[in-house]
């Protein structure tokens, strides 16, 4: 007897969905998250380029040039920076673009973990091969298109499901993120016109970049069983809000670093530092002496200069002046890396930071969970922060969006 399609089977589940108060409440959250750090991305250098792309990948590439969005940590995604953009775009009231945003985050959280940490672990970019079908339902639920219709934008979008991880720390990681929510939005509006695919064509490409499609018809993660389903989060295992702009394998040491107590002025004493991490968690972490802002976003040696330097990393810490200041050159270069058993996933195990001072003395610090993890949600003064950080005194107008006008904002904020 013939096995449901994992298409047909997703596109079901995401046309049925029937959000819980805390699947929109997770939504509210990440579209608030998502326009904060598009704001703070609006000037930068690289929104030359972002010109050039359609109104959802210009917007998502905003969202995700500063490496500030959020993460799903089971598949190793970032759901909102593509999601929430084809959202926006696809001129949806408020409660259908909410339902479309958590419809498509759900399936992209589903198949990235059906992808797997083999796939991450072997160079692909998750965000945009996940991301594609990700867009492609978000943009399908937008429209109205029933389960069959969305099934079929998920195989139009297979020839888009590309992207990887060499190109952290260049301009073409947010640019790969820009292509997949293009993608999905585009195979939305085929599938709408009536254009034809074979939907199994979807879980080949699943088998043949290194995955397993089998569980995306039952079982949990990912589960489409509806009993199940209707009780769970749409997005299992929810999301990793980034405290720091950068990637989020630095999000644990830089809150471990932080936990020391050295004032800045104390880099000075610093002879040795040793970081002790399991391997999982360096795989996107490529840059060992960079050279620009985006590269320091995937380097720990950086990112422990300027936690020591800053204090508190941010957005200025992260510009290619920063990146390139004498201290951090020399901090970074007394950086020791020993990577322990490899672990599955960006938080495996636990980072030890471990200090030596000039006059022997020295400092240590464990930690597993850094804020803004599931494990450890950001408070209510955290997430406030970051509003703030993101957005200074345009924070409080962001804070008051709802899913019904933040389209009209952000088309008028991004796109003009």
């Amino acid at each position: 007897m013939a096995t449901v399609a994992p298409a047909d089977a997703l596109a079901g589940w995401a046309a049925a969905l029937d959000p819980s108060a805390g699947d929109l409440a997770l939504a509210r959250r990440s579209l608030l998250d998502t326009v904060a750090v598009m704001w703070a991305a609006r000037r930068h250098p690289l929104c030359r380029v972002f010109g050039r792309l359609s109104e959802p990948g210009r917007l998502a590439a905003l969202a995700h040039v500063l490496d500030y969005d959020d993460l799903h940590l089971a598949s190793t995604t970032h759901i909102s920076a593509v999601c929430v953009p084809v959202a926006l775009s696809c001129g949806s009231d408020g409660e259908i673009a909410a339902r479309a945003y958590l419809a498509g985050a759900g399936v992209m959280a589903r198949v990235g973990v059906a992808l797997g940490w083999r796939h991450y672990k072997a160079g692909w970019h998750a965000t945009c091969t996940a991301g594609a079908f990700g867009a492609a339902v978000t943009a399908s639920i937008a429209r109205g298109l029933d389960a069959r219709r969305t099934a079929v934008a998920m195989a139009l979008a297979v020839p888009a499901a590309g992207g990887v991880q060499r190109s952290f720390g260049t301009a073409a990681k947010s640019l790969q993120v820009g292509f997949a929510a293009e993608a999905g939005v585009r195979a939305a509006a085929l599938a709408q016109a009536g254009a034809s695919a074979d939907v199994r064509a979807f879980e080949d490409w699943i088998e043949l970049v290194g995955g397993d499609a089998s569980g995306l018809v039952g079982g949990d993660p990912p589960t489409l069983d509806r009993s199940v389903t209707q009780s769970a989060s749409a997005v299992p295992g929810g999301l990793a809000i980034k405290l720091f702009p950068c990637c989020y394998a630095l999000q644990r040491p830089l809150a471990a670093t932080a936990e020391l107590g050295l004032e800045p002025p104390a880099s000075v004493r610093i002879r040795a530092i040793t970081v002790t991490t399991p391997a999982s968690s360096l795989a996107p972490l490529i840059h060992h002496r960079p050279g620009t802002g985006l590269e320091g976003k995937f380097s720990l040696e950086y990112g422990i200069a300027a936690a020591l330097l800053d204090g508190r990393p941010g957005l200025d810490s992260f510009t290619d002046e920063a990146v390139r200041r004498p201290e951090a050159v020399r901090l970074g270069e007394v950086v020791e890396i020993v990577a322990t058993a490899s672990g599955e996933d960006l938080l495996a195990g636990e980072v030890e930071i471990e200090v030596t001072l000039a006059d022997g003395g020295g400092l240590s610090t464990r930690l597993e969970l850094p804020p803004g993890a599931p494990g450890r949600p950001p408070t209510d003064d955290e997430l406030r922060t970051k509003l703030e950080l993101c957005a200074g005194g345009e924070a409080e107008r962001i804070a008051a969006l709802s899913w019904e006008t933040a389209a009209g904002y952000a088309h008028d904020r991004f796109m003009a």
